[in-house]
Parts: structure tokens; sequence; C-alpha cells
């Protein structure tokens, strides 16, 4: 009787014991995430743009998302240069910013969970959806002003400059270029070119607390649009040997948000 309740003993302490953990794994620790974060990318600046996503948790390991991203693309051959006749900078040939505002929805699935208090959970994710692209004129700030040879006004030769968007039948004579026209000049002129991109990533999220979360998400891009896009213009070859129908990227997120 008495080894009967030792062996009983043990086995139903056990079972207590690990109950609780059992059902703690059968049951995800939060059912919505709102991230945002700051977008590096291989076709972008110094910083590419910015995001925000909401994510439902579906089951232990599957989530869906939604999510909307702004970034400048730039095109690889873009290359700023310092005027050294009056210091402004500006970049040769740009003829358009592209401004693209991606929405998206995808799936994440867990492939590694971290603790509920610490740790770094591994997540892969997938997603696409629609690209709107913003063609925002680049304008320069260009002198046509009359000069005589050494490059000094011509006596009564009124001081004649402009802010035009970049051509570069019109603005061939680099040393003319002053600067950068302020970014926001051509704004009425931006034109909507709509196109879809695709991305598969994996996030590390990273966190002491189970309602805050932050993390990285790195990954691979693919944009296309119906019709080519001109950033870049040149008098030596056509617009369309020179800018591009498909965007790839390579991009890395950082990322906050809360959890509930």
């Amino acid at each position: 009787m008495l080894l009967g309740l030792l062996s009983v003993g043990p086995a139903a302490l056990a079972q207590q014991r690990t109950a609780p953990a059992a059902s703690a794994n059968d049951e995800p620790p939060y059912r919505k995430e709102f991230v945002y974060g700051v977008n590096f990318n291989t076709r972008g600046g110094l910083i590419g743009g910015a995001s925000v996503r909401s994510t439902r948790v579906l089951s232990q390991e599957w989530a869906r998302f939604w999510g909307i991203e702004a970034v400048e693309v730039k095109h690889p051959k873009e290359q700023k240069i310092i005027s050294p006749f009056t210091g402004g900078g500006y970049v040769p040939g740009k003829a358009n910013y592209l401004f693209v505002l991606r929405p998206s929805v995808g799936v994440q699935r867990v492939i590694f969970r971290k603790a509920a208090e610490s740790g770094v959970q591994v997540n892969a994710l997938v997603g696409a959806g629609p690209s709107i692209g913003l063609l925002m004129p680049y304008y320069i700030t260009y002198d046509y002003t009359q000069r005589d040879g050494q490059g000094r006004p011509v006596p009564g030769a009124a001081i004649d400059i402009r802010n035009e968007q970049y051509d570069p039948d019109k603005h061939g004579q680099t040393q003319l270029v002053i600067d950068r026209a302020p970014l926001f000049t051509g704004v009425s002129e931006t034109r909507v070119n709509v196109g879809a991109h695709l991305r598969a990533a994996l996030s590390f999220e990273y966190g002491r607390y189970r309602d805050a979360v932050a993390g990285i998400e790195t990954g691979a891009l693919v944009e296309a649009y119906p019709k080519r896009l001109t950033i870049l213009r040149s008098s030596l070859v056509t617009d369309d040997s020179l800018n591009d129908l498909f965007f790839p990227s390579v991009y890395l997120t950082l990322y906050l948000g809360q959890r509930n």
C-alpha cells in the first residue's frame, strides 16, 4: 500500500507540474501585434523609408499580416556630386524622384519560438501587394545668365537663374548647374504609376516583456511596373535603355511595437 502511494505520488506531482507548461505551449501568448520600423535597402539612400505592420495570430505557428511601406527608390547609377563652382550638390542626369507606397498582405510562420519573457524568436514571412510609384520631377537651379569667355556676366545682362526639371538637351553644361532645387518644387507635376511587389524575409524578434517587441527583418523584394519609370536621362542613350521595369532589392528593417 505504502509503496503504491509512493509510486503514484511522484507521477501525479510530475503531471501537475507539466500540465500548465503544455497548456501554455498550446496557446499563443498574444493575439495581435503592431510594429513600426525604419527601412534600409540597396535601392535607397542612407535611410530607405519607413513602414508599419499589423499582425494577427491564427495559431501557435501561423499568423497573417497587412502593412504599408513608404520608400524612395534610386537608380543604381545615381551619384551625387558637388559643383566646384558653386558648392551646391546635385545628381547629374536625374530627371525624377521615385517614391513608392507598398501596401501588402501576407503570412508569417514561426520557425523558432522564444521563451515568454526573453530570447530570440525567428519568423519566416512572405507578402505581396500593389506598388504605387510616384514620379516627382527632379528640379535643378540652372544659370542662364549671359557670360563672356572668362565666365563673367556680360555688361548690362540681367542675372537669369531658374529652377527647372533636368533635361539633358537643355542642361548639358554642368558647370552652369548651381544646386538642386528644393525637394518639393515639382510636387504638382507628380505622376502616379501602379505596379506590384513580392517579398520574402526572416525576422528576428527580441524582447524581455510579453507585450513589447523589437527586432530586425531582413529579406529580398522584387518590384515591377508595366512601363519603364524614367529616373535618369542622358543625351547619349534613350530613356528606355537607361531605366528599368524591374526593381529588385535586398532590405533590412529595424522595428519596435506592441502586442496584446
